[in-house]
């Protein structure tokens, strides 16, 4: 690891103290809380976890040489089968022809009710990352840091059917579902704004002005055209973006690691998880106002997550870890430090109400 500054490291610390006391501030208040926990164990890291809503399956892949992809009842959390040989950072499926998607090298198509391999996708230099499936038109899309491209692949047949490169390393994806997607471009303070048909990127909604770096998660309410798109440094903050104008609307505190996020257009509520421990729930209480409903407590590295509109439920998972060894490097800024995982004790949280 290369040295860090001091005046890195002393904004990281302000950033941490600061997003700690809010969080005590707010954590009892408001109206979710954790109603299920199931330990359902397994080995293996873990990232971008996806829900099947129609069939009422949670997806959650796994990667490192215990890995697999492992899908589980989205209403109990049971087990409901897995591909042992899949393993990955992020997996989706087609609701329509049951098609699920890995991000492997190359990638794997697989069906989610045999559980079967269909094929491999060669994706070129690409190094999928983060997946997204966009209803508009049935695609995949598949982000790469490096090279700096969206890879977009038809749900139907497993074939590319373009890729599209946004100038930068490409982390979370969401679309307003007629045609436009939007992308965090994770290193150059800026989400790419891409036209779904064509395959082009029509601008890039430039943030820099507000200092951000790392950028990770991004989740959008469709209706109003307003994006809320997260950052973790100099601090762990959403800024609330005018998706047709780029307009900065507003900009609210996270938690330290934040990631994975959603946007519920029954509740109008934007969910993020950060690794910290902290489910942070932002209200849109009209397209120009915006508030910190609550910040629920989950589990220290539960970073991911999913929201089942059908039942408003959002679905998180987190190791249980052992102590930080006196040993260890000093925290990367932005990040949550961990012990090692606790064998056997990956946990599925269900958050309601």
């Amino acid at each position: 690891m290369r040295p860090l500054c001091l005046g890195i490291v002393l904004a990281a610390a302000i950033a941490i103290l600061a997003t700690a006391g809010l969080a005590q501030k707010d954590a009892a208040a408001g109206p979710y809380k954790v109603i299920k926990t199931a330990k359902v164990g397994g080995e293996g890291g873990f990232d971008y976890i996806s829900a099947d809503v129609e069939n009422r399956l949670l997806v959650m892949p796994r990667s490192g040489a215990m890995g697999g992809v492992t899908l589980f009842n989205l209403d109990t959390l049971a087990p409901a089968g897995s591909i042992d040989s899949v393993k990955s950072g992020g997996a989706v499926i087609d609701p329509k022809t049951h098609h699920g998607f890995s991000t492997t090298r190359p990638m794997t198509m697989w069906d989610a009710k045999t559980l079967q391999v269909i094929k491999m996708i060669d994706v070129g230099a690409a190094r999928p990352d983060g997946i997204m499936f966009d209803p508009f038109n049935e695609r995949v899309w598949a982000g790469s840091h490096m090279p700096p491209v969206m890879t977009v692949i038809d749900a139907k047949e497993g074939t590319v059917v373009g890729t599209v490169d946004i100038g930068g390393q490409a982390e979370q994806a969401t679309s307003d579902g007629k045609g436009t997607v939007y992308v965090t471009v994770m290193d150059k303070a800026n989400v790419a704004v891409i036209d779904a048909k064509n395959l082009t990127v029509t601008k890039h909604i430039d943030v820099s002005s507000k200092g951000v770096s790392w950028g990770t998660g991004i989740s959008m309410d469709a209706k109003n055209h307003i994006l809320f798109s997260y950052w973790r440094l100099p601090e762990p903050q959403v800024l609330i973006i005018n998706a047709d104008t780029g307009n900065i609307i507003a900009s609210l505190p996270t938690d330290l690691n934040v990631d994975t996020v959603g946007f519920n257009p029954n509740t109008m509520e934007a969910i993020a998880t950060a690794g910290a421990g902290t489910l942070v729930i932002v209200k849109e209480k009209s397209p120009t106002s915006f508030e910190v409903e609550q910040r629920l407590k989950t589990m220290p590295g539960a970073r991911n997550m999913v929201i089942d509109t059908k039942t408003n439920h959002v679905i998180t998972n987190a190791f249980e870890y052992g102590p930080v060894p006196a040993n260890a490097p000093p925290p990367v800024p932005g990040r949550m430090q961990t012990g090692p995982p606790v064998p056997g004790s990956f946990t599925l949280l269900m958050v309601g109400k």
